[in-house]
């Protein structure tokens, strides 16, 4: 059996191997095994792949001299064998398109994408071109510098006959036999647009300040066939940042609430960031080459005991040792999205429920929530959640995001109104035929201040009440930890609704100086007004249920 499979059958229930690692192992290990109808291992692709690092010979560092099939580590062949092995059963065209390797630094990783560009510089196609795109010259350069050193001390591939078969100049690699070329880019000088590759690389995504050059790229491939792209990089010290804009992506994918089959992701992230001073399940998630090479995790032990003592070091060590963003200390995932799913249900009968309602109302072009909240007779939180999206942005916002809202429209939990800004009367008139839609009684409705005083003015003059909720730890701590709690108990159901799961793998909860927790906005990566709304109706819910406070909302209005 393949090298590749074999480290995924030793490694996915070690709990050193992180949850998208896992997910990911699966994946594979079930087409290995045939049990995908759809993909399959190239078997000829895979011993040529096989043999090609067998000619292949590392040149520096702790294992200089050997080939590198000797010494290539577990994830790198799960790279290799996925990326250039795995086919479609009919075509035995590649399946993936795109891959993403978030890993700490000093993991190998330029090293595996320049062997990655040596093995296709062999085996795909005449004139085919090679790109790699990074922040400046320094670090696009990296790879093809790494190309050139293992090429030089691989002479059975470097020459044949005593004559070179690579033309290795400062700005290109050309492999002379097929005539296909390989040229470092810089953002920050090089003309990215109008490029055709066949195979690029983004190196060091987080240091981008856009996600240009992987548009660029994106775009030049558009009618190759066969395409493949590279994106790689350590944690950096933002979360607006290009590349967690892709690893969001991928663990939605992951996690099951995105389809894209072309996608192939390893996030060597830690699954638990506390305690970094003394959990070495921290490094070793964020290393998998620390697990297979001591000498490197005797590095990383001393590098942490160093940044333990001090501080200035702290940033460093954890954005690129532990693959874990400085700034985002004290912030945590609000709730596993699979818990979440795993409260789904077919059907809910609102029909003679008290109901309460959350709302998010945006400022401009950002997405608008009305939540709906009540109790069963077994103390279950019954729950549904709408967005409202401008509809003169939905094809900007769908790119933007990553999100289908095109698709997400014909579910009826997303509303498309207004032209770049939200129609709040669109809005309004939602929250009118609630109780005659789904036969309810609204007891309250909960809203932040913020862009929804008109709204709630309006609603006071049908008759409803309203209750301003102030967004502030001290009084979102407690419904946010019962929202939570129903959840993990499973006490919590609600029907299909794709975005409201994006919306809850978004959340991240942040800490203040009192310790008590709520979801921040602008520490979560991408939009989660559905969750901000859901959590201002649970706090409707919480005092007027289950805190018996009957007379707060007349308090707070």
């Amino acid at each position: 059996m393949n090298k590749a499979y074999v480290y995924c059958k030793e490694n996915i229930n070690k709990k050193e191997t992180p949850k998208y690692v896992r997910l990911q192992m699966q994946e594979f290990i079930n087409i290995c095994d045939g049990k995908s109808e759809k993909y399959t291992i190239d078997t000829n692709k895979l011993k040529q792949v096989e043999n090609i690092l067998k000619l292949l010979v590392m040149p520096k560092g702790l294992k200089a001299g050997q080939t590198l099939y000797n010494c290539t580590v577990g994830y790198q062949w799960l790279v290799y064998i996925s990326m250039l092995c795995v086919v479609h059963k009919e075509t035995k065209k590649r399946r993936y398109e795109r891959g993403v390797l978030e890993i700490a630094r000093k993991n190998y990783k330029t090293f595996t994408i320049a062997t990655l560009f040596i093995i296709l510089f062999l085996t795909e196609p005449k004139f085919s071109q090679f790109f790699s795109v990074a922040a400046d010259s320094s670090l696009s350069k990296m790879v093809r510098n790494a190309i050139e050193e293992i090429l030089k001390e691989s002479p059975m591939v470097y020459e044949y006959n005593g004559e070179k078969r690579f033309a290795i100049r400062r700005d290109y690699i050309k492999f002379l036999l097929t005539q296909s070329t390989y040229i470092p880019l810089s953002f920050s000088i090089s003309r990215l647009d109008g490029r055709m590759p066949n195979v690029w690389l983004a190196d060091e995504v987080g240091a981008l300040p856009t996600n240009y050059p992987i548009e660029a790229m994106e775009k030049g491939q558009i009618g190759v066939n066969n395409k493949l792209g590279f994106i790689i990089s350590t944690k950096y010290n933002t979360i607006d940042n290009p590349f967690e804009e892709e690893v969001s992506y991928s663990k939605k994918i992951l996690d099951g609430i995105e389809k894209d089959e072309t996608r192939f992701s390893l996030l060597y992230e830690p699954d638990n960031t506390k305690d970094w001073e003394t959990d070495d399940l921290i490094l070793k998630q964020a290393n998998p080459v620390a697990l297979e090479v001591p000498e490197i995790w005797n590095d990383l032990i001393k590098l942490r005991a160093s940044a333990i003592a001090v501080e200035s070091k702290r940033e460093e060590f954890l954005t690129k040792n532990c693959n874990i963003i400085y700034q985002g200390q004290g912030t945590e995932t609000y709730i596993d999205v699979k818990d979440v799913q795993e409260c789904k249900v077919a059907n809910i009968d609102w029909k003679d429920r008290d109901v309460y309602l959350g709302l998010d109302l945006s400022e401009t072009g950002d997405n608008t929530s009305v939540s709906m909240l009540s109790v069963d007779e077994d103390n279950n939180i019954l729950a549904e959640s709408f967005a409202f999206i401008p509809e003169g942005m939905i094809e900007s916002k769908s790119a933007t995001e990553k999100v289908n809202y095109r698709e997400l429209l014909k579910t009826g939990k997303v509303i498309a109104c207004g032209d770049r800004i939200i129609d709040y009367t669109v809005v309004e008139d939602f929250i009118l035929n609630i109780e005659e839609k789904y036969g309810v009684r609204i007891k309250a409705i909960g809203y932040d201040k913020w862009n929804a005083r008109s709204t709630a003015s309006k609603l006071q003059k049908e008759g409803y009440i309203t209750a301003e909720i102030k967004q502030h730890s001290s009084t979102l701590h407690s419904p946010t930890k019962k929202l939570k709690e129903k959840i993990l108990n499973k006490e919590f159901k609600y029907t299909e609704n794709k975005l409201l799961e994006i919306n809850f793998q978004n959340s991240k909860c942040t800490y203040d100086t009192n310790m008590n927790s709520y979801v921040n906005k602008k520490r979560s990566k991408g939009k989660i007004d559905m969750v901000v709304s859901m959590i201002n109706a649970m706090y409707l819910v919480e005092q007027d249920y289950f805190l018996n406070k009957s007379d707060f909302l007349f308090q707070v209005i």
